[in-house]
């Protein structure tokens, strides 16, 4: 069963929406009794880093959470800034993340793009697969996604980036550690490209 993560923030009812298209059974998870039968997870997240991972460990799942992933090795797949906790440490705050996936969020610098660029990175913009994994099974390297965010994860191992996207400079839009997934965009409003790569997620 693909649990969706629910500790107050990210597009709930979205993601629920396509995998109940995709007819694949999906609960929400509020509290750790929750997470107890889930053999998949789905880790959303908007707004700031460290407000997120406030709202996480404050959730009371965080533990059950990390022995799922760590332990058990059932795969999960982190959305937007639910990806972005799943580094070390973020430049947006001050709180520790996840460190999951060895790596750190930086904030797109405009001094470092020759052009006028405006952030919020936010609309459509190709991702570009780059390393082998399930996840982007399909998913050509012209295929567009919707992208909200003005911090980016950079990973430490060049292996563990799956996808990189251009907006001014190149930047890491997908990772994977083992079981460990994660994507700077929002597959839940990224209509069939979207429904595709949570399919693939869907059948890991």
């Amino acid at each position: 069963m693909i649990t969706i993560i629910d500790y107050g923030l990210g597009n709930i009812r979205a993601f629920q929406r396509v995998f109940e298209h995709l007819k694949v059974e999906v609960s929400i998870a509020t509290c750790a009794d929750d997470l107890v039968s889930a053999t998949k997870l789905i880790l959303p997240g908007v707004g700031a880093f460290d407000y997120a991972m406030t709202c996480l460990n404050h959730s009371g799942m965080r533990e059950l959470l990390e022995k799922k992933v760590l332990s058990e090795k059932i795969p999960v797949l982190g959305v937007c800034v639910g990806m972005q906790m799943l580094a070390s440490k973020s430049d947006e705050g001050v709180l520790p993340g996840l460190g999951w996936i060895e790596g750190s969020v930086k904030r797109f610098n405009p001094e470092t793009i020759p052009f006028k660029t405006r952030f919020p990175h936010m609309g459509w913009n190709s991702v570009i697969p780059v390393n082998h994994s399930p996840l982007m099974n399909g998913i050509q390297s012209d295929s567009r996604f919707y992208f909200l965010h003005s911090y980016y994860f950079e990973a430490v191992h060049p292996g563990h980036t799956i996808a990189t996207t251009i907006y001014g400079a190149k930047f890491c839009s997908a990772v994977q550690r083992e079981n460990i997934f994660g994507v700077q965009f929002h597959p839940e409003k990224s209509h069939s490209n979207g429904v595709k790569l949570l399919h693939n997620f869907a059948n890991l």
